[in-house]
């Protein structure tokens, strides 16, 4: 108590610039005399940033049938190809307002942004549903990317709501229910597509899910997006508003931080706020072997529910939506057990570049395994493909969790929502190209699938164990530098 106390105190000090009514000061006074886990703030980061991740990747069950329905691809090996563009179109257009969505949350707060993307799920992911063609899926995938810029300003939000001893819980908790949300959005996806064909004592093929026979799944996540719109309404605030003396406000708590920690690293964690973001090495090397990561996972949710949805013939598991769907709810269960109890203690430990380093080779040997899976049938090919399902995505989340560790702890507060909004645009790029790469690769597969070197399914996974091997080598130096805190 009597620490908390001085603490409040010391805040409340003019020196340190403390106002009553400063959003970001009531943060700062919050995490001084309560130093504990912030619970209530990680829920709302926790079904925000579901929210926002839902809508990315819930399609790519239903997208091959989808995409046979618009009745633009001649032939059944070319549907692959424009399918990987409608999933490139939400990531193409996130890279292109990354920027300004970070920027906008750094100058006008957090709240606002999270509040405006939260709205375009709501809208765009509907109207994605009722798409009739190719191009209306096109372009409401691109104004939904361009309209969410939901991310960057969270990962930004959930190491600002929290001491520096919980922000690798802060993180984890981001990239899980990102990862979760990247699972469970192609189950719902999964089960939940072409219901009147499915469940045809539930909805006949004359109402409205049944003409419009993938607007089910896109309806359910716009429902629970306008929920956590409604629950967003009592996000706190974490920026410092202070009128024309703002600036000095971030100096004040570096201060703060220093007689706390009784350290001289003031003049380095001042550093990366006086120079470029694009010079500050730490921050855009994480970002560069982020964002090679963010490109091999992106193109494999793409590759691996086209290729488990595809005939045996072309060296698929012929399952449906709904086995896909299930695989993907087992997935995001396991994803969900190993970030929330092993990934904080294991990073602790072991360090986020260790462990980004082994997930990378762990992912490599999982991967070359894949073609061999497809030789299965039965009760031995559901076990090995949960397995592997689970421990994909595992390996995948912890890779990404320890690269935001590396990006947030490389720049201060006032210019850390521009930081993710570099990181997000960049990474959006890399994963605009991911499907459409990836859509492509696939459908070029299914045509050498009788070729004596590396035919098929070996091909893909191949390619996508090669950007693996080149993040992986990006990980060490001299490429990667860590922040002064590292």
């Amino acid at each position: 108590m009597a620490d908390d106390s001085i603490a409040e105190g010391l805040l409340k000090e003019e020196k340190f610039g403390y106002h009553e009514s400063c959003p970001g000061c009531r943060i700062e006074l919050l995490k001084e005399t309560n130093r504990g886990v912030p619970y209530k703030l990680f829920f709302y980061v926790w079904i925000i940033v579901l929210c926002a991740a839902l809508p990315i990747s819930s399609l790519f069950p239903f997208l091959y049938f989808m995409i046979k329905d618009f009745r633009i691809a001649k032939r059944e090996e070319d549907i692959g190809f424009y399918a990987g563009y409608v999933g490139s179109a939400f990531m193409f257009g996130r890279a292109l307002t990354s920027v300004p969505w970070g920027m906008v949350a750094d100058k006008y707060g957090r709240k606002p942004v999270i509040l405006v993307g939260l709205i375009a799920v709501v809208l765009f992911n509907t109207l994605f549903g009722l798409s009739t063609n190719f191009w209306m899926a096109i372009a409401t995938r691109f104004l939904l990317g361009s309209l969410c810029g939901i991310l960057g300003p969270m990962r930004a939000y959930a190491s600002e709501v929290c001491r520096k001893e919980y922000q690798a819980l802060a993180m984890s908790i981001i990239s899980t229910s990102w990862g979760i949300g990247l699972v469970i959005g192609p189950a719902v996806g999964g089960f939940l597509a072409q219901p009147a064909e499915k469940f045809p004592h539930i909805f006949s093929k004359e109402s409205i899910f049944g003409r419009f026979p993938y607007l089910l799944p896109c309806l359910l996540i716009s429902i629970f997006a306008l929920c956590v719109l409604a629950v967003a309404c009592w996000l706190p605030e974490t920026i410092h508003n202070h009128g024309e003396n703002s600036e000095e406000v971030y100096k004040s708590y570096e201060t703060l931080e220093e007689s706390r920690n009784e350290s001289n690293a003031t003049e380095e964690s001042e550093k990366p706020a006086k120079q470029s973001l694009l010079r500050n090495w730490p921050l855009m090397s994480s970002i560069i072997v982020y964002c090679v990561f963010q490109l091999h996972d992106m193109a494999y949710a793409e590759i691996f529910s086209l290729w488990a949805i595809s005939p045996r013939k072309f060296g698929g598991l012929s399952y449906t939506t709904a086995d896909v769907g299930e695989v993907l709810a087992v997935s995001g269960l396991g994803l969900l057990l190993f970030q929330l109890f092993m990934y904080p203690p294991v990073e602790r430990t072991f360090g986020s570049v260790t462990i980004s380093r082994v997930g990378a080779v762990l992912s490599i040997l999982l991967l070359t395994s894949y073609p061999f899976i497809a030789k299965l049938t039965g009760i031995g090919l559901a076990l090995l493909i949960n397995f592997a399902s689970i421990s994909k995505n595992v390996l995948s989340v912890s890779i990404t969790t320890g690269l935001f560790l590396l990006q947030n702890r490389a720049v201060t507060q006032e210019r850390r929502g521009a930081a993710n909004g570099i990181s997000l645009a960049a990474m959006s790029l890399f994963k605009a190209v991911g499907p459409a790469t990836g859509g492509s690769l696939f459908s070029w597969a299914e045509k050498r699938r009788h070729a004596s070197f590396l035919p098929g399914g070996h091909m893909v996974f191949f390619v996508l164990n090669l950007i693996e091997l080149l993040g992986l080598l990006l990980t060490f130096k001299p490429f990667l530098a860590l922040p002064n805190d590292n």
